[in-house]
């Protein structure tokens, strides 16, 4: 009966290391990112150059609650749902 108490309890032990590695490897740098693409989308400001997850270039022309419009060339202009900025472009 011991052994068998004892085949269980390392059951457990060897499923909380995976559940722990899972977590480590997998949820905590996927919060991270949702965390700091949040913080991306709320400091957009007009002027900022954007890149969509796209692939399109353009500058912040206008923010309203929930979209942006990123101005791409001189006359055109593109409206995005914010979530859909995939970074801001730093200039050097």
């Amino acid at each position: 009966m011991e052994a068998n108490t004892q085949s269980w309890l390392s059951l457990l032990i060897w499923l909380g290391v995976f559940i722990l590695i899972f977590y480590v490897f997998l949820i905590m740098p996927r919060k991270k990112e949702e965390k700091r693409h949040k913080t991306l989308l709320e400091d957009l400001k007009k002027g900022d150059k954007v890149v969509s997850i796209g692939g399109v270039n353009g500058v912040v022309a206008k923010i309203k609650d929930d979209t942006v419009i990123v101005k791409i060339s001189d006359n055109t202009e593109v409206e995005f749902i914010k979530r859909a900025i995939a970074y801001k472009v730093e200039d050097d």
